[in-house]
């Protein structure tokens, strides 16, 4: 399936868009609302982040306390 892209036209694009620099317009997100979408971009899945490891060695210390608690019964 062809998209029409010949290189010639790649390059006169990707010139194009050298010339143009849209990242240099670009200001990020304005409202709360955006900066919070945007805060997750980089996010996978989450079971490496802050909050997962910390939920994690709670619920570890919850079970050893009690794993503790059943072995002094």
């Amino acid at each position: 399936m062809a998209n029409d892209w010949t290189p010639e036209r790649r390059a006169k694009q990707a010139e194009a868009i050298k010339r143009w620099k849209p990242w240099e317009r670009s200001t990020g997100p304005k409202s709360d609302e955006g900066k919070e979408v945007s805060s997750q971009n980089g996010l996978k899945h989450g079971m490496r982040s802050r909050e997962w490891l910390e939920r994690q060695r709670e619920m570890n210390d919850l079970l050893r306390a009690c794993r503790d608690r059943l072995e002094r019964v």
